[in-house]
């Protein structure tokens, strides 16, 4: 398929009458092309398509039906139907009333060169700049940023059954690339415990028997490997032959004697490692609070200025097992580099760390606005007095405890530990401590030690004091309230139908759907504020109002 750019026409006459007949109070598609434009351009998707071939159907088509079939969460078939036979649509697609459409299956191979070309972000980016143009996004406004679970397109399956599972994908795959190789290979057992997929086949349910049908399925991997290391170098690097080695990796173990032995849960890698699925390699299990889940999680950042449409403004979608932290610099480098950075933005505390208010601050003019995290120690967890109440003199090197006392030890050093930071280690005298009426609130009583206290470095230390006294105040409690409304997205998100759950395998493939999502969201809020359409409240029941 070639792109072969093409002038885009007005709506076509007869199309536009019968639309606006059978819409005389307006529509969203109708609103969204009469106040929008077109939104795209065939040149902003040159570089998915060779120069030479057969014409592509136009691809800023493509790029709307992608957008709206999101929007109303509708399969391939479905928005290929919508084309044929909805007047809204042909409206907004600028199509004739006889126009046949297309078959379903150019939408998959349009996501497919968004894939491939790592160009999944133009369907939001395009959006951005045109709302830019029109002045309904504030340059250095506000913005707020969350994120939710995303369930892959996986079966979730125990231990056992992802055993089985993997064997019978390996077999599926080589199957169809060598299958004369595999049957004289292939010991005849196999075609029985691997023809059904492992939940339709009847698993052994006692421990002892467990063990055994997992060691056995553990002894096939292992000689399905040994075959495959003396055939061509090809079969060895297929993906699914990879997927069998890695998980196998992870759940057995192999003697000197060559004794298979399958691996307690207390003996396996982290969960952040694991293969859930041969099916989907990149979905990680994870838990948050009572969601457990395996899949992915998706960062929404939207503006919160007053007087503008709330839009959306960048979408990550990270493995399930990455911490919130981890995605903050990534956010914000983004958003530096399509001038899209907010220069103040609410996160919860789950973002936030000293060296990312600092980093923020520093690098890109951001005030990283939100709770820091809670501190373990016992002396918060019991009303004493952990770190936060102690006076620092950074001049004197010198802290002294609530009670008065000064320390008499000071030293700053880098720490070595999993994650590395710059922290300063502050000792008192231990006779200090062995005298104090308020010992129990800040020292074991077991303890002989003095009382010792690690902080961070001061630039990272005056940062966090900073982000607590803000929220502390009377100011910055009603300021952060503009956080909450990011909930309000993801909501709406999820009751479009495409925020939660992926339609598809793989992290990119889920990334551009929610990239879809997000871009359809802004043009219904674009359209809805364009007409004037206030903004709906949170519903309260009737009974809950009787409290008020």
């Amino acid at each position: 398929m070639s792109l072969q750019p093409s002038v885009i026409e007005p709506v076509p006459e007869e199309t536009a009458r019968i639309a606006l007949a059978a819409f005389p109070k307006g529509n969203l598609y109708l609103s969204m092309r009469d106040e929008l434009g077109t939104l795209f351009n065939d040149l902003d998707f040159a570089t998915l398509y060779p120069r030479r071939g057969q014409p592509a159907f136009a691809p800023w088509r493509l790029a709307l039906i992608t957008i709206m079939q999101f929007l109303e969460n509708l399969s391939d078939r479905q928005a290929a139907e919508a084309v044929r036979s909805r007047i809204d649509w042909k409206y907004a697609l600028g199509l004739e009333l006889s126009n046949s459409g297309f078959d379903y299956s150019v939408l998959s191979n349009f996501r497919a060169r968004l894939v491939e070309n790592n160009q999944q972000t133009l369907l939001l980016d395009r959006i951005i700049e045109l709302f830019r143009e029109r002045k309904l996004l504030k340059e250095r406004g506000k913005q707020r940023t969350d994120s939710t679970h995303v369930l892959a397109a996986i079966r979730v399956m125990n231990r056992l059954e992802l055993m089985c599972e993997t064997m019978r994908a390996c077999l599926n795959e080589l199957a169809i690339l060598a299958p004369l190789w595999l049957r004289s290979q292939a010991p005849p057992e196999w075609f029985e415990r691997y023809n059904a997929r492992a939940e339709q086949t009847r698993l052994p349910r006692a421990e002892k028997a467990k063990t055994e049908f997992a060691e056995k399925v553990g002894r096939d991997g292992f000689l399905l490997l040994e075959l495959i290391e003396s055939e061509p170098p090809h079969l060895a690097e297929l993906e699914k032959i990879k997927t069998l080695r890695k998980v196998w990796q992870r759940h057995y173990t192999r003697g000197g004697d060559g004794e298979i032995s399958w691996l307690k849960v207390s003996e396996m890698t982290k969960a952040a490692t694991a293969i859930e699925s041969p099916y989907d390699t990149e979905a990680r299990y994870s838990s948050k609070h009572d969601i457990i889940w395996t899949g992915y999680k998706v960062h929404l950042s939207e503006t919160c200025d007053e007087d503008l449409p709330l839009l959306i403004t960048q979408v990550l979608t990270t493995p399930a097992t990455t911490q919130d932290v981890a995605c903050t610099g990534e956010i914000h480098n983004t958003l530096a580099k399509r001038n899209l950075s907010p220069s103040r933005h609410f996160v919860d505390a789950g973002y936030i760390d000293s060296e990312l208010l600092v980093q923020s601050e520093e690098k890109h003019a951001i005030e990283l606005f939100g709770p820091t995290r809670y501190n373990p120690s016992w002396q918060t967890r019991e009303g004493g007095y952990d770190s936060t109440k102690f006076q620092i003199d950074w001049e004197n090197k010198q802290a002294v405890c609530p009670e008065g006392k000064q320390s008499v030890y000071w030293y700053a050093h880098r720490t070595k530990e999993q994650y590395t930071r710059d922290v300063v280690k502050i000792r008192f005298d231990w006779r200090d401590c062995a005298n104090c009426k308020s010992r129990e609130k800040c020292v074991r009583n077991n303890s002989g030690a003095a009382r010792q206290i690690f902080i961070p470095a001061q630039k990272l230390y005056q940062a966090l004091e900073k982000t607590r006294s803000m929220m502390s105040s009377e100011e910055g409690k009603q300021e952060y309230k503009r956080r909450a409304g990011i909930e309000g997205t993801i909501s709406q998100g999820m009751r479009r139908g495409t925020i939660r759950r992926s339609r598809y395998r793989g992290l990119e493939k889920t990334y551009l759907q929610e990239v879809a999502a997000a871009a359809g969201i802004n043009i219904l809020r674009t359209v809805n504020f364009l007409n004037q359409q206030p903004i709906a409240r949170t519903r309260v029941s009737r009974f809950a109002r009787l409290a008020n």
